[in-house]
């Protein structure tokens, strides 16, 4: 997933992130997400995870209606500028793999 970073955010979301709500955590881990990361370069936000689980979408709609990652993302969605060719009613735009190595 890759997203902008308004460069006049980019302390506040590194301090946001050394110090990420339990809530928030606990819930990504309920989620079936695990080695989640982010990478910051050139203003731009570059997001990997693993997902575990069998129901994508259902996970997805249990970490969007968790009242403490709503917050968490109120805070983060105004430091975020999305890519304009990203696909309707994304957030963030997904990257197409092109290599893979175990």
């Amino acid at each position: 997933m890759i997203i902008r970073l308004r460069p006049e955010a980019e302390t506040a979301y590194r301090q946001h992130h050394q110090a990420v709500w339990p809530a928030v955590l606990n819930t990504i881990t309920a989620c079936n997400i695990r080695n989640y990361t982010i990478f910051l370069r050139d203003g731009c936000l570059f997001g990997y995870f693993e997902y575990v689980g069998q129901d994508y979408a259902a996970d997805m709609r249990k970490m969007a209606a968790d009242p403490a990652t709503q917050q968490w993302w109120a805070i983060m969605e105004p430091m975020q500028e999305p890519l304009p060719n990203r696909a309707p009613g994304d957030w963030w735009a997904d990257m197409e793999e092109v290599f893979h190595h175990d």
